[in-house]
């Protein structure tokens, strides 16, 4: 949608000087049973559904152009699939693939979106669904141009609130984390009614567990629910969730259960702190926009020997059966389970390093995309796959005012950890496909591309 250049808003501001936004939000929720990807060995079929699973889609737009950010409730998405999606949305709007950005939420809920290579070994999960994906980019576009067509003069407003008590770093609970969370709002300047909210936290989603069998977005949807009800945003509005650095960050040491009951409690808790926040968001009616995108290779981690992987696939499954026979406590049971976990997957991974297969994968992430989109004072980067929060905290502190959204337009098999955490061989590094040396690369590469200002 474009302004007309002779309309005015109430600033006296041209309309095309002033800011517009608008947002929308579409139902994704696969229709039927379908298998809820993120645990593995588990035949997990969905038995119902929880809370429909949303694709939510904001627009903003200044004289200096446009940007369309799309979130969604599900595990992810390959880099051919968003390209896939960005050239339609780009064909119904006009917008570059560059000021388009499309996140995924990383439910543990949710349908199979792409074939991970490690867990190739697993018999029990499927493959992803070309229908639902056909479906499913069908929506998003409905998402994209419903948000455009809804665009009118706008104020943004911005502001961090601060989350406690809903996750922590899940490895060490006093380890690093980011209670950060910025929040985006876009409200109309005629009657300053919010029009949508973005915002950004770095937490798995993964209160749900492998007993729950109905879909749902997990602690998210409370979160988004909260908001809605609780009066900080009016019923419907569409709030664009996006998920931080996230690869160590969880809820595994704050939660009591595995349980919807604790999904919404602490769903209701990010909610409070965001809706808290919201009243002291700084409004301007005038917000640059401009989008900037660039590519990098990625170094493959190195594999051990296949009869070595297989060997710590032994020692992980005896120390896993020790602690529970030990009635160690929940939270350390539940890590060296993943650590076998992590573990089987490296197994798989050393497999498909020596006949081909990882070379075949990694070439369908590489290279890896970076994108930037600057709006006012603020800057929301965008990284595929999963990455430590360290490499957020390292940004942030060293570009002011930048915040990381990671699964964004694509993935990467997995997760960038640090050497640290490759050195002490925890879960999220026995799973990776790349070397943690990229995370330092993505940083250097994001700051390159801010340039000298950040």
């Amino acid at each position: 949608m474009h302004p007309r250049k002779s309309e005015k808003t109430d600033a006296g501001a041209t309309a095309e000087a002033a800011s517009w936004a608008g947002a929308a939000v579409v139902d994704i929720t696969p229709r039927g049973s379908v298998f809820l990807f993120g645990y593995p060995h588990v035949p997990r079929y969905s038995t119902g559904v929880h809370d429909p699973l949303e694709c939510a889609a904001l627009f903003l737009r200044s004289a200096e152009g446009g940007a369309l950010f799309l979130a969604n409730d599900l595990i992810g998405f390959s880099k051919k699939f968003v390209a896939d999606v960005r050239k339609r949305i780009g064909a119904a709007t006009g917008l570059p693939a560059d000021a388009i950005m499309i996140t995924a939420t990383h439910t543990h809920s949710g349908p199979v979106m792409l074939d991970y290579l490690s867990n190739a070994g697993d018999s029990v999960v499927p493959k992803a669904d070309p229908a639902y994906q056909q479906w499913l980019a069908g929506r998003m576009l409905e998402a994209a141009t419903a948000a455009v067509n809804a665009a009118v003069p706008a104020e943004i407003g911005l502001v961090v609130a601060r989350a406690e008590g809903v996750g922590s770093n899940r490895h060490d609970p006093a380890g690093p984390a980011d209670p950060e969370v910025p929040v985006l709002v876009a409200r109309s300047r005629a009657t300053r009614e919010p029009l949508g909210c973005m915002v950004v936290y770095g937490m798995h989603p993964t209160v749900l567990h492998e007993d729950s069998t109905l879909i749902s977005a997990d602690f998210p949807y409370f979160t988004r629910r909260s908001l809605r009800q609780g009066g900080a945003l009016p019923a419907g509005c569409p709030v664009i969730y996006h998920n931080g650095a996230s690869g160590n960050q969880s809820p595994r040491h704050l939660t009591r259960a595995n349980t919807l009951a604790e999904a919404q409690r602490l769903g209701e808790s990010l909610g409070r702190a965001i809706a808290g926040a919201i009243p002291t968001a700084a409004f301007s009616g005038v917000a640059a926009i401009r989008c900037r995108q660039r590519f990098i290779e990625l170094e493959p981690r190195a594999f051990p020997a296949p009869a070595d992987a297989l060997a710590a696939v032994r020692q992980t499954r005896a120390r896993f059966q020790q602690l529970k026979r030990e009635n160690a406590p929940r939270t350390a049971v539940r890590t060296a389970e993943c650590d076998v976990f992590g573990a089987e997957e490296t197994a798989e991974l050393a497999h498909a390093a020596v006949d081909g297969r990882l070379a075949t994968a990694i070439q369908k992430c590489v290279p890896a995309e970076i994108q930037a989109i600057a709006i006012g004072p603020w800057t929301f980067v965008g990284w595929p796959g999963e990455f430590f929060v360290e490499y957020g905290l390292e940004l942030k502190a060293r570009a002011p005012g930048t915040f990381l959204i990671t699964l964004a337009n694509g993935e990467l098999q997995g997760y960038i950890v640090t050497a640290e955490a490759a050195a002490r061989g925890v879960y999220e590094s026995s799973n990776a496909v790349f070397a943690p040396r990229n995370g330092a690369r993505f940083v250097e590469a994001t700051l390159a591309l801010l340039g000298p200002a950040g």
